[in-house]
């Protein structure tokens, strides 16, 4: 069995992995697997939360789901590497490869949920990058600080700065003014060396939509390089960093800056 989506309503007190166990036919023993990833979820109030606590016994009435794919739970994506650690929120550098977050089918995948068993804190993800885009993230440790971090990036207070190889010759620099998904998005682009069939660029968005520097790159006619889904040329890896990120402390205020190579 390669994919499964099971749901069910208990009508009895029951321990969650034997419950699943016997209603779709999966070993315990992967039950408690995809527990462990984030693939099994219990209805509390209106919001359905991961369960991860084998032992964990549910009363009757209580909703029960399991999203259960082999691939994904066999995903093991590279280590982030901690830049910086202010208790109440931490600065990581992502590996292409890696989730920002999770999906109904697990979390285990997710830079968010590597961090929180790093410390064994509370970690909560305040802004995203693409699962192929490396480069730096902040963690939030507390909600406070997450609300705050949050209030950031939604108002444009932060600065994020990407470098990204391109195909092609960009001799001159640019600003991308050209809306995704009917919200507005503005990137700025200068080139930082010409090499021999490809731009190696520097990229400072002003929005963060979805997929916003490799769509604004390729509608200049200079894809990322590695960029399959928007006409890249081929390359193992996608070839876009965010190489700097700023932001006011929220334990004090001052502005902060961390950078990678």
């Amino acid at each position: 069995m390669k994919t499964l989506h099971h749901h069910m309503k208990l009508a009895e007190p029951a321990n969650a992995v034997d419950a699943l166990s016997t209603a779709t036919g999966l070993p315990r023993a992967r039950i408690k697997d995809a527990m462990s990833k984030g693939a099994v979820w219990v209805q509390r109030g209106a919001k359905p939360v991961r369960l991860r606590r084998a032992s964990r016994v549910l009363n009757a009435g209580e909703e029960l789901a399991i999203y259960y794919n082999v691939a994904i739970l066999a995903e093991r994506p590279p280590e982030p590497v901690l830049v910086a650690d202010r208790t109440t929120y931490s600065v990581w550098n992502k590996p292409a490869g890696m989730f920002a977050s999770g999906s109904r089918y697990g979390d285990h995948h997710s830079i968010v949920r590597y961090v929180e068993c790093y410390w064994d804190r509370p970690s909560l993800l305040v802004h995203r990058l693409d699962r192929y885009t490396r480069g730096l993230m902040v963690i939030a440790h507390a909600k406070r600080v997450a609300a705050e971090l949050s209030r950031q990036f939604r108002e444009r207070t932060t600065r994020k700065v990407y470098r990204a190889e391109v195909v092609g010759e960009l001799r001159e620099a640019c600003t991308v003014d050209v809306p995704l998904a009917g919200k507005p998005a503005r990137s700025h682009v200068a080139p930082l060396q010409v090499l021999d069939e490809t731009t190696l660029v520097e990229v400072v968005i002003e929005s963060g939509r979805k997929h916003q520097i490799r769509q604004h790159l390729a509608h200049l006619g200079h894809p990322v390089v590695g960029d399959a889904l928007y006409g890249g040329a081929q390359h193992p890896d996608l070839q876009l960093t965010a190489v700097e990120l700023g932001f006011d402390c929220p334990l004090n205020g001052e502005r902060v800056v961390f950078e990678v190579d």
